[in-house]
């Protein structure tokens, strides 16, 4: 009998924030790990929860029961914000998927929230924000030992967009990788009966939805500097989109120094493709 695969996925943005994507054309963060979960497990199902427009706790014992693993797309939460009622109750469905042993993927934010449900510390990056593209990501020898990276390279380059960052790992959690910038860029955590891999970067994303997240966040990235002002932002986003749709353009793709790390769907999404196989297949 073939084996059926339901996946809770938590879209933690507001309404807010899911509205300012629509607007420039970004696919929601939901929905971007529903299509990279249809792409790598053909016939998957999932619920999509939108964790900001609930009340009261997410999920209990029994409701887990239905679901084969929990997904987490990347937020713009702060996970180390106690008053935040919303981040509170985000953190008691990890814990809470910890005790049951339900498997854990995610990114970015989700990194996040692995290492501080499981007694890690978090904090505001000192150097600000990480965008666009995480450089020179190399793996650690526990990462090159680890199922996790299994046919990726030790060095490669991936999507990204955090402002906070992991500073302290807990018991039972292991750094997998990390770069100039961050040291800790990739992170396995076992805690009570579970286990949560998290790559604090994004190998859902692509060049078009890199280059529409630019636009979403267009005032933010202006007043950090990264652009000298709107027609240099927009240069890029349109360049990106260039290569997105024509990756033959090896003069854009020099300039922005784009390789087939980024490019290619199952090298950037290796470490969901191979969660799915450690932990849910169980193709060891």
């Amino acid at each position: 009998m073939k084996r059926k695969y339901h996946f809770l996925i938590i879209d933690s943005y507001s309404r807010v924030s899911r509205a300012q994507f629509e607007k420039v054309g970004m696919t929601l963060a939901g929905e971007l790990y529903a299509k990279m979960l249809r792409k790598n497990l053909p016939g998957a199902t999932y619920d999509i929860t939108y964790s900001h427009d609930t009340r009261g706790r997410l999920q209990n014992t029994t409701g887990l029961q239905n679901y084969c693993g929990i997904l987490w797309p990347g937020c713009n939460l702060t996970v180390y914000d106690k008053s935040d009622t919303h981040v509170q109750r985000i953190l008691d469905l990890v814990r809470l998927a910890y005790e049951t042993g339900m498997p854990q993927f995610g990114s970015c934010w989700a990194a996040q929230i692995a290492v501080y449900a499981a007694g890690g510390e978090v904090k505001s990056h000192p150097r600000g924000r990480e965008m666009g593209v995480a450089r020179k990501i190399h793996l650690t020898p526990a990462g090159e030992r680890h199922p996790m990276y299994a046919g990726k390279s030790a060095v490669f380059d991936a999507f990204t967009s955090h402002d906070d960052e992991i500073t302290k790992l807990p018991s039972g959690a292991v750094n997998l990788a990390g770069n100039a910038f961050t040291e800790i860029q990739s992170v396995v955590v076992k805690y009570k009966n579970g286990e949560f891999w998290a790559p604090q970067y994004h190998p859902e994303y692509d060049l078009c939805e890199m280059a529409r997240l630019a636009l979403a966040r267009e005032e933010k990235l202006l007043k950090l500097g990264l652009f000298e002002n709107r027609e240099d932002l927009l240069l890029y986003v349109a360049q990106l989109e260039a290569i997105f749709s024509n990756p033959g353009r090896l003069d854009l793709r020099w300039k922005y120094a784009i390789d087939e790390d980024l490019i290619e769907d199952k090298i950037r999404q290796c470490e969901f493709i191979n969660w799915l196989k450690n932990q849910i297949i169980g193709e060891r």
